[in-house]
């Protein structure tokens, strides 16, 4: 598969989860993919699974200089850029209550899930004009969308990432420069471990996962559990000529969750009706 022949593309967050399946994903389609990720150890083993034409750049994206440089790099090494993908990013903490959240988490949240992505995509579409222009995805979550207690911070950022994607498309359109959004739904990596059961051993934190998950999945429309290759699709959709008119926008992938809660298994207000009557 050839889609991408001769494209360069930034995949942010590239060396796990989200990120690699994406990475994944552009380079079997032929593009030459730079991992930038701040963890060298499994960036190295990300270059190696993904093969030739892969490379890695050591990137925190709470630094803009990083992502200067790491632009940059890939200019000298490429010599243009067709696609970047915003995808790095944390959970943040989970609290009870908003009584409970002294925010002291706040700035580290907000510079790596949406400064990051604004810097990011500035930064890329200096060398994208340069180029004649290319594709930005940024990664939101429902949880920019939908509303909900417990992570305050990781909601405000995730919901702005969504705005700035609408007005980067705006003043970079002229350009050719398209930007677009992917919210992911419940899509199976472990960042949802690590951020409702921090202080948990690691097979409590799985059993609560597990238990999360199957949750979610009653509240969706289709009763599946998402995947890393269901976003590196949508994302291939955006960064491919089969989107050459789309900019702006935001793609739920999430079996369905943002449209609505699906009937309960008790049958819904029909169901609430026929026990009030028996």
């Amino acid at each position: 598969m050839t889609e991408l022949a001769g494209k360069v593309a930034i995949v942010t967050g590239g060396s796990a989860g989200i990120g690699f399946g994406v990475a994944k994903r552009l380079a079997a389609e032929g593009a030459k993919v730079v991992i930038a990720d701040i963890n060298a150890e499994t960036g190295a083993k990300a270059v190696t699974a993904l093969g030739e034409g892969a490379s890695f750049f050591k990137t925190d994206v709470a630094e803009q200089q990083q992502l200067r440089d790491l632009v940059d790099h890939v200019g000298a090494l490429h010599g243009r850029l067709d696609i970047m993908v915003n995808n790095a990013g944390i959970g943040g903490k989970n609290h009870p209550r908003l009584f409970d959240d002294d925010l002291s988490d706040f700035h580290k949240v907000m510079a790596i899930d949406l400064l990051g992505v604004m810097a990011g995509t500035r930064e890329a579409a200096r060398l994208m004009k340069e180029s004649g222009g290319g594709s930005v995805v940024n990664i939101s979550s429902i949880g920019g969308i939908n509303a909900s207690s417990g992570n305050w911070t990781y909601h405000v950022a995730k919901s702005s990432v969504i705005m700035f994607t609408k007005c980067a498309a705006i003043d970079l359109g002229e350009y050719n420069i398209r930007v677009n959004a992917i919210a992911p739904g419940n899509i199976e990596t472990d960042i949802l471990g690590r951020s409702m059961g921090p202080d948990l051993a690691p097979e409590e934190q799985a059993a609560l996962t597990a238990k999360i998950r199957e949750f979610i999945i009653s509240k969706q429309a289709l009763k599946l559990q998402g995947h890393v290759e269901d976003i590196a699709q949508a994302t291939l959709f955006f960064v491919s000529d089969r989107s050459r008119y789309v900019t702006g926008t935001l793609l739920p992938v999430d079996a369905g969750m943002v449209a609505g809660t699906p009937r309960s298994p008790g049958g819904g207000v029909e169901g609430l009706r026929k026990q009030a009557q028996a």
